[in-house]
């Protein structure tokens, strides 16, 4: 927990990326370790640490090789030694699903750095790029970009691996604007969307061995491995592109949370009304503040004369990095446990965000869509988050918006009624469309079976997902217990009627009052339920039988396929 590091240790966790220091290991001692490993294959001991740094483990094994063809050696060496693999690119994610937390230096899992090596980019046709794992998103739109390609939205952070992004359907906000047409190559769902074919992995019954095997987007098998989660080891992908847009990129802190998410139906500056006009919405709101950062994104071929030519991603420097202020309340409220500073600190962080727009000219931006769809850098602030999404009908976006923050709100005035205060980040509100496989232009194309932006046959209605993350710094008390109220409200109140509530794989959900990843009744039901029983058989069926050593698993990916 949080509370046990210092001030200065956390702060310098927040502050720097998990990367992989890849010095080989002593020669004699590996061979005593792992008897027999590929010599081809440098291996070393290595630190896992997820983002936040909540899930940890030292002195593994791990190794990074230079091919797929390292890979399928190294897969095949754990299988024959009884080893689990797990893939590891940015390490930026939340849950569980490459390591769990207390996994002693001692297990026999091996780590298999992509980002050092799996990192090819090449042009398969005038509108696809094939792609190793191992390239960051950040790389691949700035290749797409020079050569006049890109994608409609994308995460934050340009430092994850395409690997990891498309193994949770990593995403970013966009729906049509009223009247807007899709482009050819673009998706509004999931990076996952994109995907024309991909090469995994897999286990060959006649050869007796994990082998290299590349499948076609309408393949059968292809739908579970799309978004699998960390039940499988992709090495490459074709993605669909499209043509590159200029975007410009407007924000705001001048709103009341009361007029943007009011009920449906209210006139003014509503949610719903950006999202109408520009179809790329996000909005930021600080813990115990009323005025959300607003960003708007919108479709723009010239430069608007007010609008700063931006050629770089990264444009909010008060973001990337730790404004002092901040990081003084982080510091005592961490290392002296004054967790009653959270107000103080979230009106710090509108401060820093309403002032740094302005003192940095980055309040309209303007320039190729990488530009202003990447602007988080691993230098801000670490922080803990839940996530789930809701799928609705675009109509039912202010409804979904209204009453989560009228709940959200309530229930953290009464926790501060107590003297509590288990949220001291912010509130994201983001929207996307589904993963309609049309969308990739290849006949025959498969739904990603596990993506969170799967559309349910049952109700064509749901065409549009709003993405919902409560942000909280790690180890502040009482923040599962609240955020188990809210992931219960969630998946209470849109139930299937009007909406439907599902899990963000890399995000944290299954709240007990003490953890996230635990509530059994979620694990086991509520998450296999919400794909569908049908769906999430056909996926595990699947997975077991490309990897029937079970060499691509942890503890609790058996847990939640068991």
């Amino acid at each position: 927990m949080i509370d046990e590091f210092s001030r200065r240790r956390f702060l310098r966790t927040a502050a720097l990326a998990a990367v992989p220091i890849l010095l080989p290991a002593d020669p004699a001692v590996a061979a005593q370790e792992l008897p027999d490993f590929p010599a081809e294959v440098t291996l070393y001991r290595s630190a896992y640490r997820n983002w936040v740094g909540e899930i940890t483990a030292d002195g593994l094994w791990a190794c990074a090789p230079d091919t797929p063809d390292q890979v399928v050696a190294a897969v095949n060496w754990a299988r024959g030694h009884g080893w689990r693999v797990r893939a590891r690119g940015a390490s930026h994610g939340w849950s569980p699903l490459t390591i769990t937390q207390g996994t002693p230096s001692d297990t026999q899992v091996l780590l298999v750095d992509t980002a050092p090596h799996l990192t090819g980019l090449s042009l398969e046709s005038p509108d696809s790029v094939r792609a190793g794992a191992g390239v960051t998103l950040e790389a691949l739109l700035t290749y797409l970009e020079e050569r006049g390609l890109g994608v409609t939205a994308a995460p934050a952070p340009g430092n994850l691996t395409l690997g990891g992004a498309l193994a949770i359907d990593a995403h970013g906000t966009a729906v049509p604007a009223r009247g807007e047409q899709r482009l050819p190559g673009h998706t509004y769902g999931s990076l996952s969307n994109l995907v024309l074919s991909l090469t995994a992995v897999v286990w060959d019954e006649a050869s007796g061995a994990y082998v290299l095997r590349t499948y076609d987007r309408d393949e059968a098998d292809c739908a579970a491995l799309l978004t699998h989660l960390g039940r499988s080891l992709v090495t490459e992908v074709v993605l669909r592109v499209g043509a590159n847009t200029d975007l410009r990129c407007v924000s705001r802190t001048d709103i009341p949370a009361g007029e943007l998410f009011a009920t449906p139906g209210t006139e003014g500056r509503t949610f719903e009304s950006f999202l109408d006009r520009a179809g790329r919405v996000e909005a930021i709101w600080f813990a115990f503040t009323e005025f959300p950062w607003l960003k708007v994104w919108s479709v723009s071929p010239t430069r608007p004369l007010t609008s700063r030519h931006v050629r770089q991603p990264y444009n909010y420097p008060f973001s990337d990095n730790v404004p002092r202020p901040v990081a003084e309340l982080v510091g005592r409220m961490v290392s002296d446990g004054a967790w009653y500073l959270a107000p103080v600190l979230g009106n710090a962080q509108y401060d820093a965000a309403a002032l740094g727009l302005v003192a940095t000219l980055s309040a309209d931006l303007w320039g190729p869509s990488k530009n202003t769809l990447l602007y988080l850098r691993p230098t801000t602030l670490r922080i803990a988050t839940n996530g789930c999404l809701v799928l609705t009908g675009r109509a039912q976006v202010q409804r979904v918006v209204a009453e989560f923050t009228s709940f959200y709100r309530e229930r953290l005035a009464q926790y501060a009624a107590r003297g509590r205060f288990p949220v001291n980040g912010s509130v994201e509100i983001r929207v996307t469309g589904l993963d309609d496989p049309a969308d990739v232009g290849a006949d025959g194309a498969r739904t990603p079976l596990l993506s969170a932006l799967r559309p349910r046959g049952d109700h064509p209605e749901w065409d549009t997902a709003v993405w919902l993350n409560i942000l909280t710094l790690p180890g502040t008390p009482y923040a599962e217990a609240f955020l188990r109220e809210i992931e219960q409200f969630l998946l209470g109140t849109f139930d299937g009627g009007y909406a439907m509530t599902r899990v963000e794989w890399s995000k944290g959900w299954a709240y007990t009052d003490e953890a996230a990843w635990s509530d059994d009744e979620v694990l086991g039901s509520v998450v296999p339920g919400s794909f569908g029983e049908e769906a999430w058989r056909e996926a595990s069926e699947v997975l077991d039988r490309l990897d029937p050593h079970g060499v691509f698993g942890n503890a609790f990916l058996d847990r939640l396929f068991g």
